[in-house]
């Protein structure tokens, strides 16, 4: 049953299974916490598990028109919603676009957090535009993301939503309608963000250099076969943070949390068992 908690004006809606040690679980774009179903039996066995919505997100009413959807409006948000669980410092796990959003929030406030967990985290801004690396990731992620933003344009957020998916899941054109019947509900109800995702302003940038004073234990994840341009922040991120891990999750891609959710929980599990 999911309960809400107010949070700087918005209603978030989250759910919360087993006990232990928090874990906090942010959703990719454009998605909600039902992204996180695949793995929540099985950390919940172990941990508190928590995965919750984020603004303007899932199928809630907006409280605005969508004039606040920023990185740094969902980071702050992640950061109340945190000190409102009451349950001190907790392991944040981030995927995609919620990997952006707990990487800042976290790097803002170490406090809030006891680990980081990120998976293909879209924290572009480590690479140096300028960079050979930086410049590579930048046209990938133009070219995957090119027919969903041109139909975006358009008007056609729904169809912009499915293109977006196919991109970063490298989907075949058409193979959007063979994902499983719940990820496609899921991305669909979460079409109407896409407009708000192209028009929302630069997120605070994610630097190497702030990145080598975050000292919290963390882990960087990605697929084997995700897209260049995620396996490049990956590897910059593991260089940058203090002694963080790395895991490849073996024949899946940006999908990896839903498509293999059993190697996803077993290298969460293992990490923190190091702590």
């Amino acid at each position: 049953m999911a309960k809400e908690v107010q949070v700087s004006g918005a209603r978030l809606q989250y759910i919360e299974q087993g006990s232990g040690e928090p874990i906090v679980f942010v959703h990719g774009a454009p998605l909600d916490l039902r992204s996180w179903e695949p793995v929540r039996e099985e950390i919940a066995k172990r941990y508190r598990f928590i995965a919750y919505t984020q603004r303007y997100f899932g199928t809630e009413p907006w409280p605005d028109e969508g004039k606040n959807f920023s990185i740094a409006t969902h980071a702050d948000d992640l950061a109340r919603f945190i000190s409102s669980l009451n349950a001190g410092p907790v392991h944040l796990v981030g995927w995609s676009h919620g990997g952006l959003v707990a990487a800042t929030a976290a790097v803002s406030d170490p406090s809030l957090v006891r680990s980081l967990i990120l998976y293909d985290a879209a924290i572009i801004s480590v690479l140096p535009v300028e960079s050979p690396e930086g410049k590579l990731a930048r046209e990938d992620r133009a070219r995957t993301l090119g027919p969903g933003v041109a139909a975006a344009k358009t008007g056609n957020f729904v169809k912009a939503a499915k293109l977006l998916q196919e991109g970063v899941f490298q989907l075949p054109p058409g193979g959007f309608n063979s994902l499983p019947r719940d990820w496609q509900t899921g991305l669909l109800d979460n079409a109407r963000i896409v407009p708000l995702l192209l028009s929302a302003p630069p997120p605070p940038a994610i630097t190497c250099e702030m990145l080598k004073n975050f000292i919290r234990p963390t882990l960087v994840m990605r697929g084997e076969k995700t897209l260049e341009f995620y396996a490049l922040i990956s590897e910059a991120i593991t260089k940058c943070v203090p002694g963080a891990q790395q895991v490849i999750l073996q024949n899946v891609n940006h999908d990896g949390p839903m498509r293999d959710p059993a190697a996803f929980t077993a290298a969460v599990f293992d990490f923190l068992s190091r702590l």
